[in-house]
């Protein structure tokens, strides 16, 4: 099919609206949370309208509507993933599934493949969102193990002339972002994963600002592990994914316990389901599993390598207008080689707060701050920056929007 980011944009409801006095929506944060076609606003509304129910419970006609709906999501997460169906397991967000292994790891008992100690290592990277980064700071101080990681360069890549001795026989997990929520940097993989298989590491992937922007195959990839989350991939809040190879999974220990996880209980003990029930104690988000599922399907129908060389194409023509303006630095890769839709910048002289208001004043919705990456905008010697992400919806006239709405910035604060 013909790709059309215009037409594309019907799908969306929210983009038809005006904002500040009648101005049309630029949206360009979507690195932050993505916007909803119609397709997923009405399968969880139909959800919660025609088959409510609790899942896996009961044997009337609802729940077996439920049940066969959600787990009609996971099939389709699978599927988007190249993934086996047992191996894809509902959390309410990347930041849970990221805590679920690092949690899960500290459970691990002396024997287990996962059990970590004094003397162990864990790598990650300076470029990690917090999400990635916290989590293995907690595993580290419980269990005694050595936290470390790999620079970035001036340029917002990896630094890893160092690979070899920063992942070392000591190393158990290697945890990194596929791309980077600040930079758009895509960190390449191949090279990581050989090194950490090579000592017996599991690597373990964040890719909330991948899985929703280009195609990605998990048994290519060679990971271990992978977190993403529903909203930023036009999907429902309160829904990520945790997938993980199935024999992994089953030495893993459970994070949370509870019912629906369970394979027997006593007063005094119990044993676990397989996974993926093992993972999903209690009520799931129902209605949110099968909106990601609609959500993955509209993506599917579009063509993940349709929109990611449309993204591609926003990219370049937004770094190119961008680095035309004086006084603006790009923070991170100035080509499209290994590089997504998030860019971040800054401005002489203008607080990114502000020209974030500016924006909004225009109509232009972005991010400012830190991006939850606060060691990263440290070690670029930024406080915050000015953040513009694309998506499949975007379009040239949106690029052209905020390139002039900064060049309006510029007059208006008299820089």
């Amino acid at each position: 099919m013909t790709f059309d980011a215009h037409a594309i944009a019907k799908d969306f409801p929210i983009l038809g609206r005006t904002i500040r006095d009648g101005k049309r929506l630029v949206y360009l944060d979507s690195g932050a949370t993505s916007q909803k076609p119609h397709a997923v606003i009405e399968a969880e509304s139909d959800f919660y309208r025609l088959h409510n129910a609790a899942v896996h419970r009961g044997a009337h006609q609802l729940a077996e509507e439920a049940t066969d709906a959600y787990e009609g999501a996971r099939e389709i997460v699978a599927n988007f993933l190249n993934a086996d169906v047992d191996e894809i397991v509902f959390t309410k967000s990347a930041t849970e599934s990221l805590n679920l292994i690092s949690y899960a790891m500290g459970n691990a008992e002396p024997g287990n493949k996962f059990h970590l100690k004094a003397g162990d290592s864990i790598v990650i990277t300076e470029m990690e969102h917090h999400a990635n980064l916290i989590p293995w700071q907690q595993l580290a101080a419980r269990t005694g193990a050595t936290l470390k990681w790999f620079s970035v360069t001036e340029e917002g890549r990896l630094d890893l002339s160092n690979i070899d001795s920063l992942i070392d026989s000591s190393t158990k997990v290697v945890a990194l972002t596929h791309q980077s929520n600040v930079l758009g940097t895509i960190n390449p993989l191949g090279l990581i994963t050989q090194r950490a298989h090579a000592v017996g590491a599991v690597v373990v992937l964040d890719a909330c600002q991948s899985v929703p922007h280009m195609p990605v195959d998990v048994k290519a990839l060679d990971i271990d592990f992978l977190a993403f989350s529903g909203h930023k991939a036009v999907g429902p809040t309160g829904i990520g994914i945790f997938w993980g190879r199935s024999e992994l999974l089953a030495e893993l220990p459970p994070f949370l316990t509870g019912g629906s996880m369970i394979e027997n209980v006593t007063m005094t003990s119990a044993t676990w389901a397989p996974a993926p029930k093992k993972f999903e104690a209690g009520v799931p988000n129902m209605a949110q599993a099968v909106g990601l599922g609609a959500a993955l399907t509209y993506l599917t129908k579009i063509g993940m390598e349709n929109i990611h060389r449309h993204e591609v194409e926003l990219t370049s023509y937004l770094l190119n207008g961008l680095s035309e303006i004086d006084g603006l630095r790009i923070i991170g890769p100035t080509s499209t080689e290994l590089r997504g839709g998030a860019v971040s910048f800054t401005f002489v002289d203008i607080h990114p707060h502000d020209l974030g208001q500016f924006l909004d004043s225009q109509g232009i919705a972005v991010r400012t701050g830190h991006h939850c990456a606060w060691p990263l905008t440290r070690k670029l010697g930024v406080p915050a920056t000015t953040r513009a992400s694309v998506y499949l919806y975007n379009t040239i006239e949106d690029l052209d929007a905020l390139i002039a709405g900064v060049q309006g910035a510029q007059k208006y604060f008299g820089r």
